[in-house]
């Protein structure tokens, strides 16, 4: 082989390197963005007047646009072409960004947050469409979507420490603006290195997701609403009545599309059906742990934002420990046994946190559940997706992938929403720590649930 062609070949592979490395970083930011934001929400709620019920919207508005929209985004990549839709799902994700570190009024905030969720699950689905379609052989491939699960599992927990960092030492507005610079280098370099990929002619089901997502808000929103004005408050009344009519058009509509956004025969499966909902619960009391946890540690322990951070790094560090040994695990005793044992662990750790006072200290006190609920969450993730992606034909992978990810966010966003509202009901105006005991209490009587749910529903092995 001649010098000239093994410098083609060195420059197409520094080429793909390059590609690989722009996708993921994309996939970075949209792991790091709904978390990013945790250990700034004291500061969130000071500067612009958020309420205590009203102040879970800065992390549901992007969970409920992500997690809603995502199976139209996957649609409508395979419509557009993946790099098109990428393009365009991030420069939504961009603008929203910026939107939202200049916002001044809450109100502007969740809509720029919303605009943020609506852009990542337009183009979130196509990062790993591009990982796979830039992989020239089976080997590139699974180097390639080892590379798109680390930066996602990295990248959550990173947000925290880095929103701690830009809290601390410039403003949590930074921890929105951030996405702007890094978000123009992406979209100005991507068209460049990636060849589009052959659109695929369908036929939109708008309907679907736009019921999907009306009936997710008004769930989460009722509960927001009972924390707010009470629970027959006609505000609440109304966004709960409106839940189940929106199901039933969803599960219509997709009964009778051509091409729905989901194959409802995917739900016919016991054991995925469990996994789904045994997922959407403990990533639910996941979610509402480090939204309640952060404002104990800066509200009542006088934690910064960089500290408290930090304070979450045992929890990273034993979920990435745990995580290696996981798959020996799930070939061992199987998805059903870990799912259970997970969750009550995650039981364990919530009635750990339920005790926490006011003059509590970070050892024992919130180290020792905190390390608790990372074991727990490790046996949950893992199993949990294998118990949801088993046994799904080759033809219906996208669309499983994509339900496991908008349940996902779903489940995050309703569990805060739940347990930010007991907190409120049962607490004390001014003693954040007075409403702790009642809001974990639930959370660990929800995740028992789960431990049920995978023991009844989820197959052994």
């Amino acid at each position: 082989m001649s010098s000239v062609t093994l410098g083609r070949v060195a420059s197409a592979s520094r080429r793909r390197a390059l590609a690989l490395a722009i996708v993921l970083a994309a996939q970075c930011m949209f792991a790091m963005d709904l978390l990013i934001v945790v250990v700034a929400l004291p500061r969130i709620q000071h500067d612009l007047g958020f309420n205590p019920a009203s102040l879970s919207w800065v992390l549901n508005a992007f969970g409920l646009a992500f997690g809603g929209l995502l199976l139209l985004g996957g649609r409508l990549g395979d419509m557009l072409g993946q790099v098109r839709a990428f393009r365009i799902g991030l420069a939504v994700f961009v603008f929203g960004s910026l939107l939202g570190g200049l916002a001044q009024t809450p109100g502007l905030l969740i809509a720029a947050r919303v605009l943020q969720g609506a852009g990542a699950a337009l183009a979130g689905p196509s990062v790993l469409a591009l990982v796979i379609v830039m992989a020239r052989n089976a080997a590139e491939q699974a180097r390639g979507m080892s590379l798109f699960i680390a930066v996602s599992s990295v990248g959550a927990s990173a947000g925290l420490i880095l929103g701690g960092v830009l809290t601390e030492y410039l403003s949590w507005r930074w921890a929105l603006l951030i996405n702007v610079p890094v978000g123009i280098i992406v979209l100005l370099t991507i068209g460049r290195l990636i060849a589009e990929t052959v659109p695929k002619p369908a036929r939109l089901d708008v309907v679907g997701a736009v019921s999907a997502t009306l009936a997710s808000v008004a769930l989460v929103y009722g509960f927001v609403s009972a924390a707010d004005h009470g629970w027959s408050a006609a505000g609440t009344l109304l966004s709960f009545a409106l839940v189940l009519p929106m199901l039933v058009l969803f599960i219509r509509v997709q009964r009778r599309h051509r091409e729905p956004l989901l194959d409802l025969h995917l739900l016919r499966d016991r054991s995925r059906t469990g996994g789904l909902l045994v997922m959407a619960l403990i990533v639910g009391m996941h979610f509402s742990l480090l939204f309640m946890l952060v404002q104990y540690l800066q509200r009542i322990m006088g934690y910064t934002p960089l500290m408290a951070g930090f304070a979450y790094l045992p929890l990273t560090a034993t979920v990435f420990a745990i995580s290696h040994v996981v798959p020996r695990l799930i070939v061992r005793f199987g998805a059903r046994v870990l799912l259970a044992t997970g969750s009550v662990l995650v039981a364990a750790s919530l009635a750990g946190f339920a005790l926490l006072g006011s003059d509590a200290s970070y050892f024992p006190a919130v180290l020792l559940p905190l390390l608790i609920h990372a074991v727990g969450i490790a046996l949950v993730f893992a199993p949990g997706t294998v118990a949801i992606m088993h046994g799904v034909p080759d033809e219906h992978a996208g669309a499983a992938s994509g339900l496991l990810q908008m349940d996902q966010q779903i489940g995050g966003a309703l569990g805060i929403a739940v347990i930010t509202s007991i907190h409120m009901l049962t607490g004390v105006p001014g003693q954040y720590a007075a409403g702790l005991p009642a809001a974990f209490g639930a959370g660990a009587a929800i995740a028992l649930v789960a431990a049920g749910i995978a023991w009844g529903a989820v197959r052994g092995r």
